[in-house]
């Protein structure tokens, strides 16, 4: 037995028994060779599904086809492999946060088949997030086949997502700064190196398997002046279009949730919305990636309304497919969105100013694209750098930074958190690394009860009081009812000094008189988070524990800190 575990953990390897990095590039590199093998299946999977479907096109029902998709994707989720609807990124963010990086292996696949089903049936959405939460999950299990440690299993879980999402875009920058960035959320050495490596070899399995090309080629632009400065607009239309994609997302995942439907049947009646609007703009279905190579290269030739329109029908869709129970993620309809906001944004600017020269609207479809990445995730630098190398685009870097920088201060105005992120901050699930959130989430009020206190009841003289004192090396003493044994209060030495130093008062002052009534108290399942903001709001030192009226201890300031100062060692240590 001793021998087997050996095997399994490499960690008690000579090689690795003083340095673990070692140990985590060399599991970063099969995790990310797995998730571009996951990526590329599902990549695959889609073609053949669309050029299936295609064949349907000229029917008049088949506006349904997406209906279809999304009710299997759906039954399949809930049916067979258990788990809900949705894209998946935020249970990975939430098992970073909470749970050191612990997902299920059913999770490495069941995405997969799903989001197929939805997406290569005309649903509006993208095959990336459900190749994250594959990576990730793969990421995981492979950690936990080893008996990694949750720091470990961590960082394999961001090189899982950044393995995943390098190898579908062919792009292993913007995979690494997706994983540190979005899902770990933790720029350390000890996480970037082993996330490097997974994200070069998922792009090197793509690379081998699909060859080696930009998915979005575009003409050179010749840039001046007056077009960066130009961007600035886009920015602001990039932002009010992301802000209105997480709304309606949102809302249609609220408004689904009122009708007394199964999943399932909820799921086609989206699925269904979409291939109507289909029918009349079929720039809306699927993930779009045809659609975003015409607009980058100034070849969609529509006017003005038709674009705007396009627009609207792509958020429109894309709500309706993820918000009434398909599954699949958000990237690849914000490229859609993205560059049907920045041609517009160039008919915009051609009608109101017909002299200037402007820039091919392949440019501003190329920084819509960015702005709607970096609106929606808040993630400023993956939308930089995915840009940037699935367009090849690095001459357009400086407009770039600017639209992916502002349109994310002006989503963090209106939508603090971003949309992987807002339900896990309303929550209070969204533990970051090395946060006090983080650090405390281990810890719990039970465990840091101080009992060795000195109970006392409201009917003791303060002569008899006086007697504790000398013995207590405490200064806190809970009073109880010698009737009842309910607590009543506390009495604080601080507070009764006065009375203490005035023998005449020993005999004729009772505890009950003098105790503090009106006291703040801890209930064993608070959050030690708030229990510590309650005591630095309050000025508090020590607080009581009850439950049912019953004292069980006290919880204090200088235990919390002590064993916050342990557990982030723990946490922190490399």
């Amino acid at each position: 037995m001793r021998i087997l575990r050996s095997w399994r953990y490499p960690g008690n390897w000579p090689i690795f028994r003083f340095d673990d990095r070692l140990l985590l590039i060399l599991m970063a590199a099969i995790v990310g060779n797995f998730s571009g093998l996951a990526s590329v299946a599902l990549n695959r999977s889609l073609v053949m599904m669309s050029e299936w479907i295609h064949h349907f096109r000229h029917y008049w029902w088949v506006f349904v086809l997406p209906a279809v998709g999304a009710a299997l994707s759906s039954l399949f989720l809930e049916k067979v492999v258990n788990e809900g609807a949705g894209h998946g990124v935020p249970e990975v963010i939430y098992s970073v946060s909470r749970y050191g990086g612990l997902l299920r292996f059913r999770s490495s696949f069941s995405r997969l088949i799903s989001s197929c089903l939805t997406i290569g049936s005309g649903g509006s959405a993208g095959p990336e997030a459900p190749v994250v939460i594959s990576g990730a999950a793969i990421g995981s299990n492979i950690a936990k086949y080893f008996s990694l440690n949750d720091r470990q299993r961590v960082t394999l879980v961001g090189c899982g997502a950044a393995g995943a999402i390098s190898s579908i875009f062919n792009a292993p920058i913007a995979g690494m700064v997706f994983a540190v960035e979005v899902i770990v959320g933790e720029w350390k050495s000890v996480n970037i190196v082993p996330i490097a490596i997974a994200s070069v070899a998922g792009t090197e399995i793509s690379r081998l398997l699909q060859g080696n090309q930009i998915p979005f080629s575009h003409h050179l632009f010749n840039i001046d002046l007056l077009n960066i400065f130009a961007c600035l607009g886009l920015a602001v239309m990039s932002a009010a279009a992301s802000i209105l994609l997480t709304r309606m997302l949102r809302s249609m995942h609220t408004v689904s949730h009122k009708v007394s439907a199964p999943i399932w049947i909820r799921a086609a009646m989206g699925g269904c919305a979409v291939g109507v609007i289909g029918l009349f703009l079929p720039v809306v279905l699927g993930e779009g990636y045809h659609s975003v190579k015409i607009l980058i290269e100034g070849e969609y030739g529509q006017v003005l309304a038709v674009v705007a329109l396009a627009s609207f029908a792509k958020i429109a869709a894309t709500a309706l497919t993820l918000g009434w129970g398909g599954s699949g993620g958000i990237f690849a309809p914000c490229l859609v969105i993205g560059s049907l906001v920045g041609v517009t944004y160039h008919h915009l600017l051609a009608l109101f100013w017909p002299s200037v020269s402007w820039v091919n609207e392949g440019y501003y479809a190329l920084l819509g694209m960015a702005g709607l990445i970096s609106g929606m995730l808040q993630a400023p630098l993956t939308g930089v750098f995915l840009i940037i190398e699935i367009t090849g685009g690095w001459e357009v870097i400086l407009p770039l930074i600017m639209v992916s920088a502002v349109t994310t201060t002006l989503c963090h105005y209106f939508e603090p958190a971003s949309y992987y992120l807002k339900d896990l901050v309303e929550h209070g699930h969204l533990l970051r690394p090395g946060t006090d959130a983080r650090v405390l989430s281990d810890l719990n009020v039970t465990e840091l009860i101080e009992k060795d206190c000195i109970i006392v009841n409201q009917n003791m003289l303060l002569r008899d009081f006086v007697d504790i004192i000398k013995i207590s090396p405490r200064n806190y003493f809970p009073v109880e009812d010698d009737q009842t044994g309910n607590f009543l209060g506390i009495i604080h030495l601080d507070d009764i000094r006065p009375y203490l130093f005035d023998p005449v008062m020993y005999d004729a002052v009772f505890l009950g008189q003098i105790m503090n009534t009106k006291v703040e108290v801890v209930h064993p399942d608070d959050d030690l988070l708030d229990v510590v903001r309650k005591m630095d709001m309050k000025g508090l030192f020590s607080m009581p524990v009850v439950v049912n009226n019953r004292f069980l201890g006290l919880i204090s300031k200088a235990t919390i800190l002590d064993q916050y100062r342990k557990e982030l060692m723990v946490q922190t240590s490399h």
